[in-house]
């Protein structure tokens, strides 16, 4: 199929690569030319505007950061939506309130396009590895145009619908479980250093005991290794928890937990750190208690 992909970061250049391991047709845009030229090297075709990159598309996944970035991609100066031909699907994957695909697909639906509100879960190596979490609502018509994309992209597709709007519901539930699962992963391993503890003893032990997390193995490991390139910023959970506590709080919902990792990851993004890994949280800690974080890999031995 011809597939489009608006957004071009490191979960939407996974997505296209996967696609063209796929052997479908991509197209592609991000407002970086370094991303733009990034896809022409993997065999994908890159479009100066987000119209250039969806005309003739059957599918376009929008993978930027918000709504107000989707709205801009679809139906702004040079949008996509206009160039897409008439039944062409749009899979909105950005994580979004679960208030505005219902708008989107009204919208869409007025210029003849379907919509499928689909955001991942996976990170940026299950988006390279054609791996994703897809949490997707929408009509079955739009599913079935969609089948050999997201057999290409994803390893398990959830259809939570037929209404736009459940996956960014339960994308929510999602999100508010991971940011919370790293914000106290770096407390309890911030904590073990100031205790004296071996970082690394520790990881070896939780990660083999009850109080282990996904978040946990894989988050600390980037600290362990010193490395705070992001795969997923700081900056995604002052987002994404903020649309948590924002639609909790439309609801009459108290989610404590939740604001209680919101305000960590504000805290780092006010020390500066919002572009960083997601995992950086712990330098709040650094410097709330003054802890000396592990410097990187022990050497290898030589024999």
């Amino acid at each position: 199929m011809k597939v489009a992909v608006i957004g071009l970061g490191s979960m939407g250049m996974g997505v296209a690569a996967s696609l063209l391991r796929g052997g479908h047709a991509v197209t592609g845009f991000d407002v970086r030319p370094d991303a733009r030229a990034t896809l022409a090297g993997l065999g994908g075709v890159p479009g100066d505007t987000p119209a250039a990159a969806a005309r003739g598309a059957e599918v376009a996944i929008v993978l930027v950061v918000n709504a107000a970035q989707v709205d801009a991609a679809l139906f702004g100066p040079d949008g996509a939506a206009a160039a897409m031909p008439r039944d062409a699907v749009v899979v909105q994957s950005a994580t979004v309130p679960p208030d505005y695909p219902a708008q989107l697909g009204e919208k869409l639906s007025a210029t003849g396009l379907r919509l499928i509100d689909a955001p991942v879960s996976g990170g940026a190596v299950g988006a390279q590895s054609g791996k994703l979490t897809l949490m997707a609502s929408g009509a079955p018509d739009a599913f079935a145009t969609c089948e050999p994309v997201f057999a290409s992209i994803a390893a398990k597709v959830y259809r939570l619908g037929d209404t736009p709007g459940t996956g960014s519901q339960v994308k929510l539930v999602n999100q508010l479980l991971a940011g919370a699962h790293i914000a106290v992963a770096a407390e309890a391993m911030a904590l073990a250093i100031r205790l004296g503890a071996d970082p690394r003893a520790v990881y070896e032990v939780i990660t083999n005991s009850a109080g282990g997390s996904w978040m946990f193995q894989n988050r600390m490991a980037h600290v362990l290794d010193n490395d705070y390139t992001p795969r997923s910023a700081v900056n995604i959970f002052v987002k994404d928890l903020g649309i948590v506590l924002d639609t909790a709080r439309k609801n009459l919902f108290p989610t404590p937990m939740a604001a209680t990792a919101h305000q960590l990851f504000t805290m780092a993004a006010a020390h500066g750190l919002g572009a960083e890994d997601d995992s950086a949280v712990i330098k709040v800690f650094q410097a709330l208690a003054g802890i000396d974080l592990p410097a990187g890999p022990p050497p290898s031995a030589d024999i």
